[in-house]
């Protein structure tokens, strides 16, 4: 986790490149077998750090299946692992904001819906609020696009 967050802190400094590659080294030696924590956190900046927003989705789904093999391994009886369910709004909004880049709507509103049904397990926080807020705004953009008023969400669960 210490050279993950190495690797995210030159990707907030800008240095994409060089945190993609460092994030690809680490990913190369965990594999897609490695931990579940390790490799939702990893494929979650590494898809922050892609050029390409198909090549950002296909990290974000990693990340997110990821984070489905770490929920069926539960901290307690019944109960998903307490980092997933503060994760999972910020998984989903990432996977919306990726739909909307593609101009594929109707997926970005299923899983904009997915996030929005997790936020009652963010923290009254700078991060939680953050994500709230973000989640806001990308409802606020998909309903002013064109046929993109309010439309019944699925339910579904994170």
């Amino acid at each position: 986790m210490t050279r993950i967050g190495q690797a995210v802190i030159l990707l907030h400094a800008g240095d994409r490149e060089e945190a993609r590659n460092r994030l690809g080294v680490i990913w190369s030696e965990i594999g897609e077998e490695g931990d579940s924590l390790h490799r939702c956190t990893l494929a979650h900046y590494m898809a922050d750090a892609q050029d390409d927003p198909a090549d950002e989705l296909a990290w974000d789904l990693r990340a997110l299946t990821a984070a489905e093999a770490l929920r069926d391994e539960p901290s307690a009886p019944g109960e998903p692992h307490p980092a997933m369910r503060v994760f999972y709004p910020s998984l989903h909004l990432s996977l919306a904001a990726d739909y909307v880049k593609l101009q594929r709507p109707e997926a970005a509103r299923v899983h904009l819906a997915r996030a929005r049904a997790a936020t009652g397990a963010l923290p009254d926080d700078g991060y939680g609020n953050g994500v709230r807020a973000a989640i806001a705004r990308l409802e606020r953009r998909l309903a002013a696009e064109p046929g993109g008023g309010p439309r019944p969400f699925p339910e579904q669960s994170p």
